[in-house]
């Protein structure tokens, strides 16, 4: 096992009669930036929780930072800043003003230096020029931004960030995805709860997916990708015949126990289509073969690619669900 950040082995969590967490297994490697992706009521936000020790687990256990949660909650939490299900500050203060009150009220944080990291804090996060402004001013993107710099007021070894760019504007969604970058070549480990998956796939180094409860899949963010399943692509004049070929080869390769589905006619742009293209699950036939069945049957190609899933077709493939439900 690689020096982790995180680990849990048969993490659980039971409401009454829900399942909140079954038994999950995390392994978040020290300096990644993880993206921790699951629809509405997987479990993400309960297993973060239970990470940083606010809800006990009824079975398994977690290690952060090397030390037993929540046992040596008092030793782990000083390293770690979060922002668990949106920052909640004082209205009727500044920004500036909450950040101290955080501040003085973690007996780790030096009350010499406060003043400087807290305007420091605040440039970090683009908001210096609202300082002295009111929280209750805020917009919901500028109060999501001041919880990213109360997480940032002492260097962390590790961040929790319970989607980091809920509110947020592109300009400020740009913006926490440089900062997520400038925390990871700090050598600080980022655990990312998002549901954006572009986000996702520019900043995270690796993935983890949870579903009803449980963790369905995690790897590096290559990994995932390449573990889903792969499709060919080819671009020909002769569509109709392309797909007779395809299935006739793919269907041979994959034999009984792997049925692969017979490209449909949806899939072909149609035969007199000069840019028409066929497309078909590739399974475990490797893709020199199926080019030379279809040089062999006369069709006539003009551009062939494999394409493995993306990040979205990965997670739909693991949970069953779009993106449009994900927390």
């Amino acid at each position: 096992m690689p020096d982790l950040a995180i680990e849990t082995h048969g993490l659980t969590k039971r409401f009454r009669s829900q399942l909140a967490v079954d038994g999950i297994d995390l392994a978040v490697p020290h300096g990644s930036v993880f993206g921790f992706l699951g629809p509405n009521g997987s479990g993400k936000t309960t297993t973060i929780r239970m990470l940083l020790g606010l809800v006990a687990a009824n079975a398994g256990d977690a290690r952060v930072l090397g030390a037993d949660m929540p046992r040596h909650v008092d030793v782990v939490l000083p390293r770690v800043g979060a922002l668990v299900e949106g920052p909640a500050f004082s209205p009727y203060l500044s920004g500036e003003a909450n950040l101290r009150r955080f501040d003085a009220a973690d007996r780790h944080a030096p009350r010499g230096t406060r003043n400087a990291r807290v305007a420091e804090a605040l440039d970090r996060v683009g908001l210096s020029h609202a300082a002295r402004k009111k929280v209750h001013a805020y917009s919901l993107g500028m109060k999501q931004r001041l919880g990213i710099a109360n997480a940032l007021l002492m260097r962390r070894e590790l961040l929790v960030l319970d989607e980091p760019t809920n509110g947020l504007d592109p300009q400020g969604t740009r913006e926490v995805r440089a900062l997520i970058r400038s925390f990871a070549d700090d050598g600080t480990t980022v655990f990312v709860s998002s549901h954006l998956l572009a986000e996702v796939e520019q900043v995270c180094t690796h993935v983890g997916v949870m579903s009803a409860g449980r963790l369905v899949a995690q790897g590096t963010l290559d990994e995932f990708r390449d573990e889903g399943e792969a499709r060919v692509l080819v671009r020909t004049p002769d569509a109709a015949l392309a797909r007779e070929v395809l299935a006739r080869v793919l269907e041979a390769r994959a034999g009984a126990d792997h049925p692969v589905s017979r490209p449909s006619a949806a899939d072909a742009a149609g035969d007199d289509d000069p840019d028409g293209s066929v497309t078909a699950r590739l399974g475990a036939t490797p893709p020199e073969v199926v080019v030379a069945a279809l040089v062999e049957a006369g069709v006539r190609v003009r551009g062939f690619e494999t394409v493995h899933a993306d990040l979205e077709q990965r997670f739909v493939e693991l949970t069953g669900e779009g993106f449009d439900v994900v927390q």
